[in-house]
């Protein structure tokens, strides 16, 4: 295509923003990870400054020319499909006025600074009035979406972190999920208290050094995939992964007391981290080269963490390389079962981020009917506290009534100004459990290759079904042509199912 092309200045404008993103990109993580506290003042200025100018960049009224004129254009399926893509983002960066971006910066970020402040004292009657601000200006910014992409409010919102999703089929499957997970749950803790009566949980063998820990981490990334010429694992206060598809950038964190914790997350990082290194590189410029959205990303992470790294299968091969690596004292006199029970285990709590993969939607799915009732106007800030109890009652027997810290103050998702992204969170575990059973439709020798420590099959997979494909396509659209079937909940259940009652 010649370079005069419109869809040629597109690729330059890309190429250019992709430099912005690779800069902003590294310094969060080195702010996170490396950053001396006296840095921060002059850091966030240098990110406001590159976040000002991709903005400017990205919006600029020459490219909404160029987009008209590269859509008349004749193109390639795949110089299509990138070009709706962008377009797509181009719409969704354009739609709220610069007045009106201002002013929510200014309410998230006294909203967040904030919650900092009154989160451990449960303070709920002094940050409401920022609340109340923070939800006024999401159902403005609702409104203004939803009028320019033809969609509800709360589908609107949904968009922005999930391409596709809309609540009317959500609806549904979180709706048949709650229900199966209010007996479920309790049946789970009957069953596990029996086997702990027969077999009570082992205490671990702590102290374990940071130094084997981090080396059992490194073993396990590699062996699982992580391509250590293009990442590397460093520790941070909150594990998160980072960095751009060329350079993944992961952190975990370590205590002696035990390994698992660490381990998991670590575990869990590297499911993101592989999803990254394994984009299409050709298009990693282009919004159709990115990651699908939170709920891909997140089932990535959690297909690593859930359906591998907690299998009976997958311990029948770590077990050895706990014992070599941690000491056998790590795990003396241990059997499968002993670390199964601690992987395995399940309690009602009132912490989101705490919660095993059996509770956990329930958290997700509470807040999830919140903030769709908030943007749609159906529910008043000030009554959360309220809605939020009745909720946890409901659903997993406990009560936040008189404890705001622990209850509608405990994330910052919504102090952020982040409403429509909780569902991404389970919508993750749904579609984690849907590729499962897809792969094991496949590659029948799935769970034997995990016994063996072979995960190339799985890999392959989910390379030619989820990653390669990027961006190309919604993520209901993306998960109906990887598995044969749209968002089903049925095999996450059975999932649960064969792990906490078999």
């Amino acid at each position: 295509m010649s370079a005069n092309s419109a869809f040629s200045k597109l690729d330059a404008l890309s190429r250019r923003l992709e430099a912005i993103e690779h800069a902003q990109s590294m310094l969060g993580v080195d702010e996170a990870v490396m950053m001396p506290v006296g840095g921060g003042e002059k850091r966030a200025e240098a990110m406001a400054t590159l976040a000002g100018m991709y903005h400017e960049m990205a919006t600029a009224p020459q490219v909404g020319d160029w987009l008209a004129d590269a859509e008349a254009e004749p193109l390639e399926e795949i110089q299509a499909l990138a070009l709706r893509e962008f377009r797509r983002v181009y719409t969704n960066m354009t739609c709220l006025s610069a007045e009106f971006v201002s002013r929510q910066v200014n309410a998230r970020i006294r909203s967040e600074q904030l919650w900092r402040e009154l989160r451990p004292t449960g303070d709920w009657k002094t940050f409401l009035p920022a609340f109340e601000g923070i939800v006024a200006t999401a159902r403005e910014e609702a409104l203004l979406r939803a009028d320019v992409l033809g969609l509800t409010p709360y589908d609107a919102m949904m968009e922005q972190y999930d391409p596709g999703n809309r609540v009317a089929d959500i609806d549904p499957v979180f709706a048949g999920l709650k229900t199966f997970l209010k007996g479920f749950v309790p049946e789970a803790l009957a069953h596990q208290q029996e086997r702990l009566a027969r077999r009570p949980l082992k205490p671990l063998n702590a102290p374990f050094p940071i130094d084997r820990q981090k080396a059992l981490g490194l073993v396990m990334m590699e062996a699982i995939g992580f391509n250590f010429d293009h990442g590397r694992l460093d520790v941070s206060h909150h594990p998160f992964c980072g960095g751009v598809p060329t350079d993944i950038r992961m952190t975990t964190r370590y205590t002696e007391g035990e390994f698992l914790t660490s381990l998991m997350g670590t575990l869990h990082e590297t499911g993101h981290g592989l999803y990254e290194q394994n984009l299409p590189h050709e298009w990693t410029h282009w919004p159709v080269g990115r990651a699908r959205g939170m709920a891909m990303h997140e089932s990535q992470s959690l297909f690593v963490e859930k359906q591998i790294a907690r299998s009976a299968e997958f311990w029948e091969w770590a077990m050895p390389h706990v014992r070599e690596t941690l000491g056998e004292e790590a795990i003396a006199g241990w059997e499968l079962d002993d670390v199964l029970a601690h992987v395995h285990f399940i309690e009602r709590g009132l912490i989101r981020v705490d919660a095993d993969e059996a509770t956990y939607p329930l958290h997700v799915i509470l807040r999830y009917e919140i903030e769709k009732d908030l943007i749609e106007g159906r529910l008043a800030a000030r009554d959360v506290p309220e809605a939020w109890d009745a909720c946890m009652r409901e659903y997993l027997g406990l009560s936040t009534i008189d404890n705001m810290k622990d209850g509608p103050m405990q994330d910052v998702h919504w102090p952020s100004g982040a409403l429509g992204y909780f569902p991404s969170y389970t919508l993750g575990a749904i579609i984690a459990a849907q590729l499962w059973a897809a792969i094991e439709r496949d590659h029948p020798a799935a769970r034997d290759d995990m016994r063996h420590g072979r995960f190339v099959a799985l890999n392959d997979w989910r390379r030619d079904k989820v990653w390669c494909e990027a961006s190309k396509y919604s993520t209901p659209e993306l998960l109906r042509r990887a598995t044969g079937e749209a968002l089903s909940a049925k095999h996450f259940e059975e999932h649960l199912r064969q792990r906490y009652l078999a």
